[in-house]
């Protein structure tokens, strides 16, 4: 459906609901005759009565449609195939019914005259669609001309409906509310009951958004178990998920996961290296030191940081920081030889990832401590040089350890963020799935894996393309262990004041 149209059509319902509010609030006021004492409730709470049920309804009407309605058409069309794609394998089902969508497109961009000639079929619908600027591939049938046309009109037939359909639902909930209004309507309930839902609804949003995703994922997961033993995937050393060959069926390669469990640990260590002292101090310095001023313009310009996108970051350690470890560790190998410039850093490598994340990172290391160090009373401080010590030892002795529960929590959340990190490491780390301590050699992460499996128009039915699905699933448990613990850590050991 048009998006156009579906914009249309929420317009009009929002202009039914705003004409409902005037109309709600000015007849509640005509029926006491101007005494909004004889109201139950404020003459606002009728029109905003009137306005929920002319718009509510028809938007969830609306919304149930939309989900609804291509698949049922798309079902229908799809039944209407030769026996012989439907008892063919489902790909192949796929593959016709995106070559129908393509065909009816381009009709939809035909004048009438050439839309005479779609009885011809396929071949002769090519070339006009071809002058139209919609390219088809060359094995289409006759039968997908046929499919497209009914295509178009089941899905015609069904905007119409919605658009009718949305528009009696808005207008009979509009007059339905509006003649009810009386005195002695509870209006005020109807419409706290009604925000009550809303804010219930959007606050599910994201739990059930995350049961999804765990869902969607973790069915997937099961199937890849289903064709490579859990130990060896949990366990295994080796990452190769090579495709197995057409004679050797059962070369499908190796799934070992620590490897990139290793890399992804191992460069996010690197990066907390360098965002944990960069940061901390930083956020000392602006919370204890800086003055107003100074603050004012520090802040902004260091969380300026965290609105760079990450694709920039890689192409910064891409082109300037891996080049420049590499050029620097070949002079001091030349100065330490007397003569030969190998460079012991390669320009992708873990050391050059963990350093440009770290850099990424900080600003979320600075920012959350800076809040939790400015939650400590002031009269802490207070007391501190009450008692005679400086500055310096009332950070130390006093608010650093008043906050520390605060600052391990933010800096567990900042690691988790940077296991997640994926462009970074795919430009400044490389794909090499190993097993290595030297910081100076590349490694790769789950997230690049993550990317790498499911590049290409691929289906989900093999080891390869699955394994993907363990890999987020394992990611996605990670981070949430790293979060839990964060919070657990942030409320047992929380300091409380009065």
């Amino acid at each position: 459906m048009a998006s156009v149209n579906v914009f249309l059509i929420i317009g009009v319902v929002l202009a039914i609901g705003v004409a409902g509010l005037i109309a709600g609030r000015v007849r509640a006021i005509a029926l006491v005759d101007g005494v909004t004492a004889r109201l139950h409730s404020r003459p606002g709470y009728y029109g905003s009565g009137v306005l929920v049920w002319a718009v509510v309804p028809a938007l969830l009407f609306m919304s149930v449609w939309l989900v609804a309605a291509p698949i049922v058409i798309e079902n229908s069309v799809r039944n209407n195939f030769p026996s012989e794609v439907l008892e063919g394998p489902r790909s192949q089902q796929n593959l016709a019914m995106g070559m129908v969508r393509s065909i009816g497109d381009g009709i939809r961009l035909l004048d009438e005259r050439e839309k005479q000639q779609l009885t011809a079929g396929f071949v002769a619908l090519r070339p006009l669609l071809a002058d139209k600027g919609v390219a088809l591939a060359s094995n289409g049938e006759d039968y997908m001309v046929d499919a497209a046309v009914r295509l178009n009109a089941m899905s015609d037939t069904s905007r119409l409906a919605l658009t009718v359909l949305t528009f009696l639902i808005a207008s009979a909930g509009f007059a339905l509310s509006y003649f009810r209004i009386n005195p002695r309507q509870r209006a005020r309930n109807l419409v706290e009951r009604a925000v009550l839902a809303g804010l219930i609804v959007s606050s599910s949003i994201a739990i059930l958004t995350t049961v999804g995703i765990i869902l969607s994922m973790l069915f997937e997961t099961i199937n890849f178990f289903g064709y490579v033993p859990p130990a060896d995937f949990f366990f295994g050393t080796v990452w190769d998920p090579r495709f197995a060959a057409a004679d050797d069926p059962d070369a499908a390669g190796q799934f070992g996961l620590i490897p990139l469990m290793a890399g992804t640990l191992y460069i996010a260590f690197v990066a907390m290296l360098v965002a944990v002292p960069i940061g901390l101090f930083a956020a000392i310095y602006l919370s204890e030191y800086a003055g107003p001023t100074m603050r004012a313009i520090s802040k902004p310009l260091l969380e300026v940081l965290a609105g760079i996108p990450t694709i920039v970051y890689g192409f910064f350690a891409l082109i300037t920081v891996g080049p420049l470890l590499r050029d620097l560790s070949a002079q001091i190998s030349g100065l330490a030889s007397g003569g030969d410039f190998s460079p012991f850093i390669q320009a992708q490598s873990v050391i050059t990832a963990g350093l440009v994340m770290g850099i990424m990172v900080i600003p979320f290391v600075s920012s959350l401590s800076d809040d939790i160090i400015n939650a400590v009373p002031q009269a802490l401080r207070d007391g501190s040089y009450g008692l005679g010590a400086t500055q310096s030892e009332t950070i130390r002795r006093v608010v650093l350890p008043a906050a520390l529960p605060g600052i391990v929590a933010a800096l567990l959340l900042t690691a988790s963020r940077a296991i997640g990190e994926t462009m970074i490491v795919v430009l400044a780390a490389g794909i090499a799935a190993k097993l290595t301590i030297n910081p100076f050699e590349a490694m790769t992460t789950v997230t690049v894996k993550i990317v790498s499996q499911l590049t290409g128009d691929l289906e989900f039915t093999s080891p390869q393309t699955l394994v993907a699905f363990a890999l987020g699933i394992t990611l996605f448990f990670m981070t949430l262990a790293l979060n839990v613990v964060a919070l657990y850590i942030a409320r047992k050991y929380r300091e409380q004041y009065e």
